[in-house]
């Protein structure tokens, strides 16, 4: 089953049982001693907050005990007749997560058969008492796998035979049938398929028994894509199970109507070698007709906030009220402000590949994102096309990452009308370069060119030769033995398709300015080059970025043609409609009227002005060249090859002339019933073209979401993708390896800005961005309460006053000249000015403008005219797991933007100082200061109810857990911690800086504590607990050492492991009570992999705390908390790197 069923995630969930039992007798009866057995076992590992028993008629003694297996149970005595005997149980239990698997096993005892010791068996005697081997018993016994192999691999395997031979059936009557009749019938009760296991097991030589108890299963909040996804409703039921014994492990339940493991819902009540001594209610009675009933239910009493259902109907009906306030707001105010952004995913399957990770390309990550990419463009695009080009290529990658595009016109009209013409990359097609060649003489003469021009492209035959001759003399091409995998892999697909090759074939073509939109007359020509051949560039790339450009005709600088993309501010007629009858270019002898075709090379020394510089290319290629040498290689020795054909698109100045060589490949791969695939570049920048992109990051797939201009499309939109993106089996949920969640690790990136740079409210009116940019500073909670795990100086999207305090006050000055300005030029400032008074302000510690909190980078950059979009990137925001999370984040946003476009923000700018990472890193004061930003919404009209941001602290700041000792309680949660960029270091490509994310901080929270008689340890040192404002109320944070890797900061501290939290009576001279945090697994587990879900993150979690473990005896007493002295720089935070 799909690690998909992300059911009750991260905090607990408080459920009330309640079960009555009613007998009603035709007379009064004297009944004899009552034994009932419906209290939880005392080694249940839910934890039951509270039980109680109520028995009718009320006259009666009752005397609790335990029985000889130490289970709970209650013997009643009734001096009295009576009509009616009712029992009634009500018991709340915190289902919290536990992993049914996360145990150890003796060396003896990790693999079967095992064998008990002798000792072990004398103890265990009566759970290995066997009944006689029956015949049908007998053969299903010997018909189980019995062969040497893992314990739990062989449990779960019997279990979930029995699972499926035994048909799950109620049955009413008294008893349990024999393993021989269960067999017969191939069916039965729980109890009865409980006992077959236990007998099954015991006659494999394992202790086992039988368990009876309660069975609660709540509805998930998430169904499975694939498998069972549970029950349809909160229900509860008496049930029975197996437990088997094994060696270091403990008693491991089994329950074989389900075929899994026994987990959090199942709660013990009797555990007995027989059946009998686990029956609820057993006693005797006189005779008499009974009338029996019985009712069982559960109730959600309390749930916390969680990010697989953050929200209740009810409160998402406030939110999107409060979005169409805003939004009404925004449209009285003319704003006209679009938000986009750059969500990211990650697969919920092999999340240990370093595609997942670290890598930016990977063996599946282009296949989930086709498939993702052909959902969004169903939803959006329809009538648009799907471009597969090259995205960013970054030092160090040998291979450039791909971006797949969606673009459709913002007018409705079709671009391309037949989606069935885009091949599918996932489905396998055998081109040969023999269709490639016939597809571009085709078109080639649907646009009016001649087919001679078209070339041929071949692998560069001498490079790789000379390449074979520096192989080492005892290996081959085929088998280079190279340490460089994607080297091995490309000289074996050259030398597999042989040098004399046809790669693919280029038809030189430019679009001639003849002042038509709706007509483009193409002009195309020969190549000259030195060789005989036309050889492409070595490489992986496809054939369009490969071309020998710089083995073109010289020509001089001034009679270079060059490609000036449109100005974004320059006024856009509407888009003509194409259509292929439109395609009225001139024939190939009048293609470029005045001066005809060189059919001959240029002449030596002399510019040459003729020769076409752009190309289109088709080429038949295998898609998975594109994932990387894993694929390659698979690919190499695949004699079925793929060959998908591959269009690259010239480089075009106007989208018109695009669009109609568009209709021109539409019309071409129709007529010849080919699929294509559309790569090289894309169309102009345009907004009369709506943009969604799909491109890899490093351990994610990043979604370039198009903007949206009104707050329904906000909500669709991100409600849309997050469903597309599950249906994908992707997801925004991924956690370390300790079971914390991280978010994606490729952030949520916010855009905002307007449909075109003259709407952007930024460059129309820029005191908001100076506003927003100053509240945000005020503010710390908005840069922490949404940010990812990586904050601090050297993050990839530090706050100003972390990046370089001394810059603070230049953003003094910078937010001062733009209001000067603002009143100097009036509703005419220039808009360069916003870029040139901020951009050397808003960068990293490096002076990196692009990674800052606030980018401006496509504000007004005089780089380029796609820098000249009056965007705003928010780039410190991480991905909310959760698609109504993201939306309640934009919903403050669009709120703050409502907000200062009315009423600029002025305030002196904060110094914070060490501040910032001392008090601003714990939950307790971002949520004081995110308060503090709600209270202001609220007055200027805009109220957000605190309640739905629970979620997001949730999410950022979990609970770790919480103890109580004399009224004094204690929680702690994850807190804040800056990483550091380590200094460079040497690696085999060149340099390389390591983050140094050993250092974590959790906050300790104290409520009900006298300050003068009672202090917080933490590993003996005091906490400098701090008062919050609130009586008896007092908070602090514990810096400690997580793990020790190779490169750190301070390499020779070790781990603090594990964190022994003590309440010290300074009078008593003792701690009266404390809990252990173990950083590790207490019991030394490694684990392997990381969490596959939210179930098995927080039982890691959970596993790693005891509400018990405070230091014994009496000890040396450090000053009450009112007496201690803190640091003056850090005064909320214990460093246990620094002892005091």
């Amino acid at each position: 089953m799909q690690p998909l069923l992300r059911l009750l995630a991260f905090m607990s969930i408080h459920v009330a049982l309640h079960h009555v039992t009613h007998y009603k007798y035709d007379r009064p009866v004297q009944l004899g001693p009552q034994v009932i057995r419906l209290r939880p076992a005392p080694h249940s590992r839910s934890r039951i907050l509270s039980y109680s028993l109520r028995v009718e008629p009320v006259d009666h003694f009752i005397n609790w005990q335990q029985d000889p297996f130490a289970n709970y149970q209650a013997r009643l005595v009734f001096p009295k007749k009576t009509t009616e005997f009712k029992v009634t149980v009500d018991l709340v239990t915190e289902m919290a997560v536990f992993n049914p698997f996360d145990f150890f096993l003796e060396p003896s005892a990790e693999h079967v058969p095992l064998t008990y010791s002798p000792e072990l068996k004398e103890e265990l005697a009566g759970y290995l008492e066997k009944l006689p081997r029956t015949t049908l018993f007998k053969k299903y016994l010997s018909s189980l796998d019995r062969k040497r192999q893992r314990t739990i691999d062989f449990l779960v395997q019997i279990n979930q035979r029995v699972y499926k031979d035994i048909n799950y059936l109620i049955r009413m009557e008294p008893g349990v049938q024999t393993p021989e009749e269960t067999l017969k019938l191939q069916s039965g009760s729980c109890r009865d398929s409980a006992w077959l296991l236990v007998q099954l097991m015991r006659h494999m030589g394992l202790a086992a028994r039988f368990v009876s108890g309660y069975l609660i299963q709540l509805t998930p909040d998430v169904k499975s894509l694939d498998g069972p996804s549970g029950t349809e409703v909160d229900f509860t039921d008496l049930h029975a199970w197996c437990e088997v014994y094994l060696p270091g492990a403990g008693w491991v339940g089994l329950d074989p109507t389900s075929g899994l493991l026994a987990g959090e819902g199942h709660i013990p009540l009797a555990c007995t070698p027989q059946p009998s001594s686990a029956a609820p209610i057993e006693g005797l009675m006189d005779e008499a007709e009974v009338e029996f009933s019985h009712d069982m239910h559960i109730t959600r009493i309390h749930e916390s906030p969680r990010v697989t259902k953050p929200y209740t109907e009810e409160q998402w009906t406030e939110v999107l009220s409060l979005g169409e306030q805003v939004d009404a707001a925004l449209r009285a105010g003319d704003v006209r402000l679009t938000m986009g952004g750059e969500p990211t995913f990650v697969a919920t399957e092999n999340r240990d590949a370093p595609e997942w990770n670290t890598d930016a390309l990977g063996p599946t990550k282009r296949g989930l994102a086709t498939e993702l990419v052909h959902k969004l463009r169903a939803q959006y695009g329809q009538g648009g096309f799907l471009h597969f080009g090259q995205g960013k290529w970054y030092p160090g990658e040998q291979l450039p990452r791909w971006a797949l595009s969606i673009y459709w016109r913002a007018d409705g009209q079709p671009c391309w009308r037949d989606p069935g013409l885009f091949a599918d990359e996932r489905v396998a097609h055998h081109y040969t370069p023999q269709d490639a060649k016939k597809f571009l003489s085709t078109l080639s003469e649907a646009l009016g060119v001649s087919t001679d021009n078209i070339t041929p492209g071949y692998e560069d035959t001498w490079y790789y030769l000379w390449r074979e001759r520096r192989l080492p003399v005892n290996v081959d091409p085929f088998d280079a033995r190279l340490e460089d995998e994607l080297e091995r892999a490309r000289l074996h697909r050259v030398f597999s398709q042989g040098l004399d090759q046809e790669v693919g074939y280029l038809l030189p073509l430019q679009a001639l300015d003849t002042g038509l939109n709706d007509v483009t007359t193409w002009h195309s020509g020969k190549w000259f080059v030195r060789d005989e051949r036309l050889y492409l560039t070595p490489g992986d790339s496809a054939m369009g970025w490969r071309l020998p450009l710089d083995s073109l005709p010289w020509t001089a600088p001034t009679d270079r043609q060059v490609l000036i993309d449109k100005d974004p501010y320059a006024p856009r007629e509407p888009l003509p409609v194409f259509n292929a009858q439109k395609q009225a270019a001139p024939p190939p002898r009048m293609q470029h009227p005045g001066q005809p075709v060189r059919a001959t090379a240029p002449s030596r020394f002399k510019s040459d002005t003729s020769t076409v510089r752009t190309a289109l290319c088709v080429e038949i290629r295998d898609p998975r060249r594109a994932n990387g040498p894993v694929p390659l290689k698979d690919a190499a020795s695949d004699k079925d090859m793929q060959g998908v054909m591959y269009v690259f698109m010239p480089p075009l100045s106007r989208v018109e002339d695009y669009l109609n060589l568009l209709v021109a490949i539409e019309a071409t791969a129709k007529k010849l019933n080919m699929a294509i695939v559309l790569e090289g570049y894309p169309p102009p920048r345009d907004p009369r073209l709506k943009l969604l992109q799909v491109t890899p990051d490093p351990g994610v797939i990043e979604v370039n979401i198009h903007p949206a201009s009104t707050w329904h499309e906000v909500v669709e939109h991100t409600e849309f993708l997050y469903q597309a993106a599950f249906e994908t089996r992707l997801s925004a949920e991924k956690f370390m390896t300790d079971g914390r969640h991280t978010g994606t690790g490729g952030g949520n990136h916010v855009v905002m800005g307007g449909a075109t740079p003259n709407d952007s409210p930024f460059l129309r009116r820029p005191e908001l961005l100076a506003s927003l940019i100053l509240y945000w500073h005020n503010h710390p909670s908005l840069s922490y309460l949404f940010s990812g795990m990586f904050i601090g100086p050297t993050s990839q999207a530090p706050r100003v006053d972390e990046a370089r305090n001394d810059q603070v006050y230049e953003l003094e000055i910078a937010l001062r000249e733009i209001a000067r300005n603002r009143q100097i030029h009036g509703q005419s400032m220039p808009p360069w000015l916003v870029d040139r008074s901020l951009r050397n302000i808003l960068v990293d510690m490096t002076g990196n403008t692009h990674r800052s909190e606030f980018c401006i980078d496509k504000m007004y950059s005089p780089d380029s005219s796609t820098g000249r979009l009056g965007l705003l990137e928010l780039r410190a925001f991480e991905m909310p797991p959760h698609a109504r999370m993201s939306v309640v984040q934009q919903l403050l946003l669009r709120a703050l933007v409502a907000r200062f476009w009315d009423e600029s923000y002025t305030a002196p700018v904060t110094r914070w100082g060490t501040t910032l990472h001392d008090r601003f890193m714990l939950p307790t004061f971002i949520k004081m200061d995110f308060d503090d930003v709600l209270t202001e919404l609220g007055d200027a009209g805009f109220h957000f109810d605190p309640a739905w941001f629970a979620p997001h602290f949730e999410f950022r700041f979990p609970r770790v857990g919480e103890f109580c000792v004399d009224a004094i309680q204690v929680t702690l949660r994850n807190a804040l911690e800056p990483w550091h960029v380590m200094g460079e270091e040497s690696t085999s490509g060149g340099t390389a800086r390591y983050v140094d994310s050993s250092l974590e901080r959790l906050e300790v929270h104290v409520t009900g504590l006298n300050p003068s008689r009672y202090t917080v340890t933490v590993n003996g040192q005091s906490l400098p607990l701090q008062p919050t404002g609130t009586s008896g109320e007092y908070v602090a944070s514990v810096r400690y050492k997580a793990w020790n890797p190779p490169s750190s900061l301070h390499p020779s501290i070790g781990v603090h492991a594990p964190l022994t939290l003590d309440v010290l009576d300074t009078w008593m001279k003792r701690s009266i009570g404390g809990a252990q945090y173990h950083v590790a697994h207490p019991g030394g587990r490694n684990y392997d992999t990381l969490p596959v879900n939210a179930y098995e993150a927080e039982s890691r979690r959970l596993a790693r705390f005891f509400r018990m473990g405070h230091t014994p005896g009496r000890m040396p007493m450090p000053p009450a908390n009112v007496e201690l002295a803190a640091s003056p720089e850090f005064p909320w935070t214990l460093d246990l790197r620094k002892p005091r």
